[in-house]
């Protein structure tokens, strides 16, 4: 019987550097968006709404990685800011459509700035071609796990 290869040193492990990247954009983030008031999710919540005006609760928790019942709360505290606005009725079916309101266009016209440049300074040691090619080379493992997500 074949034994099963072990990770083996973590330092060479790809999955755990991408982890200690992932972390440390993450960290970048929460500080960056802290004075607008945010969290990740709801910065994600508000760029996916940006581009995608409409989406339900479902497809934006599947979009920005979290549960449903995250998202709902994610959301809620958006609406309450007076950041987006959902009908009180579904218009067809179950899902509430989700839109942008002026103000949360500006927060998130705000918080773009603010996350890109967190986002240049943890990848500045890299040339623009190193950053294409990281691009896609992750992009390229995808497929492997496609139906995973």
């Amino acid at each position: 019987m074949e034994q099963a290869e072990r990770v083996g040193d973590l330092e060479l492990s790809v999955g755990y550097v991408l982890k200690q990247v992932h972390a440390a954009l993450r960290t970048a983030m929460d500080e960056a968006l802290r004075p607008l008031e945010l969290t990740v999710p709801q910065y994600a919540c508000l760029e996916l709404l940006g581009r995608n005006p409409g989406l339900s609760n479902s497809e934006l928790a599947r979009h920005a990685f979290v549960t449903r019942q995250s998202m709902n709360l994610v959301l809620r505290r958006l609406q309450e800011r007076g950041l987006l606005a959902r009908p009180e009725q579904a218009p067809q079916g179950r899902a509430l459509p989700t839109d942008l309101t002026r103000e949360g266009r500006a927060v998130l016209r705000e918080a773009s700035v603010v996350v890109r440049a967190a986002e240049k300074q943890l990848f500045s040691p890299l040339s623009p071609e190193q950053q294409r090619r990281l691009r896609e080379d992750l992009a390229a493992c995808l497929p492997a796990v496609a139906d995973q997500y």
